[in-house]
């Protein structure tokens, strides 16, 4: 009974998104044709001309019948085509997907890896100068706007330095697959990844200083220490692992954030994924564009979230019970 419960709370909240996912590009302002054709050819074409374009997108419909296509296409695979494309939603999604979970991926791991061993650190020297000092840093670092971050690593890094590129995600002129295309990506990472990385540790160090710091603080802990277990050995060992679940919750629900981070960097660095897309799909008013990279974010968060419930007796045998 409690996984369907579960089951159903996920499926309630992915039926509200997708209502959502459907009606917030038609409450932008702004007519798609507007969009989609220039002023001077739209101005020459006549009533009759126009209808047939709106026709073609499957936009001339009531919006209950484009709502019941909407749904229907989610099913079946289709989304539609892209106004400012003129290709289906799912390939265009498709071709950008990788580049947002190649920048996502490297971000949340560092992020997690980073944010957890510094929580670890200022737990054990929690109350002292170095650790009031650090927290402060911490949030101050963590409370800047991911953009100002973006903008100040290509400054330096780029543009005064000039160490890494600022610009794309691929070399013009390598050959795709080979060692040159490889490092190329590879050095275009450095500088998204790390914003990304700088606007998410904060919320996981934070999550791991406290949670690091009510375990230090159980009686297992003082047990283990009388018992003369090594003081590495009771941190890492013992109170790492009771304090593993907050942690873990921070990480996964911190995908949203990232995805809406990623949004502003991939604009920031021109980087070709979904984030990009979303600015393209905004200006070109193109709804079932829109609606297909929404329904893939959505996807996402609803997956990662659904993912560490189902994960949590696995990583605390407590959570079973």
């Amino acid at each position: 009974m409690v996984w369907l419960r579960v089951f159903a709370a996920y499926a309630a909240v992915l039926a509200l998104a997708l209502t959502l996912n459907f009606a917030l590009p038609r409450l932008a302002p702004g007519d798609p044709l507007g969009f989609l054709l220039p002023e001077d050819v739209l101005a020459e074409m006549s009533v009759e001309d126009q209808a047939r374009v709106l026709a073609e997108f499957g936009l001339d419909k009531p919006v209950a019948a484009q709502f019941a296509d909407y749904v229907t296409g989610i099913f079946s695979g289709d989304l539609g085509i892209s106004l400012r494309y003129g290709a289906p939603v799912w390939e265009v999604v498709a071709g950008r997907l990788p580049w947002t979970l190649l920048l996502m991926g490297w971000a949340l791991a560092f992020s997690a890896l980073l944010g957890t061993a510094l929580g670890v650190v200022a737990a054990r020297r929690r109350g002292q100068m170095r650790d009031i000092g650090t927290t402060v840093l911490v949030l101050a670092i963590g409370s800047a706007p991911v953009f100002w971050v973006a903008m100040l690593l290509i400054t330096l890094f780029s543009a005064h330095l000039g160490w890494l590129p600022s610009f794309g995600a691929v070399p013009l002129m390598a050959v795709p697959g080979s060692w040159g295309y490889v490092m190329g990506v590879a050095e275009r990472l450095i500088l998204p990844v790390t914003a990304l990385t700088i606007a998410q540790t904060a919320g996981v160090w934070l999550t791991a200083r406290s949670a690091m710091a009510v375990a230090l603080s159980r009686d297992y802990i003082t047990v283990a220490r009388a018992k003369g277990v090594p003081e590495r050995a009771v941190v890492w060992r013992h109170a790492l692992r009771n304090a593993a679940l907050p942690i873990y919750t921070n990480v996964t629900i911190g995908l949203g954030g990232l995805l809406g981070g990623a949004l502003v960097v991939e604009t920031v660095f021109s980087w070709p994924g979904i984030g990009q897309l979303i600015v393209q799909g905004v200006e070109a008013r193109d709804y079932n564009l829109l609606q297909g990279v929404f329904l893939v974010a959505t996807l996402s968060v609803v997956a990662a979230n659904l993912l560490a419930d189902l994960t949590y007796p696995f990583i605390d045998p407590r959570v079973r019970r």
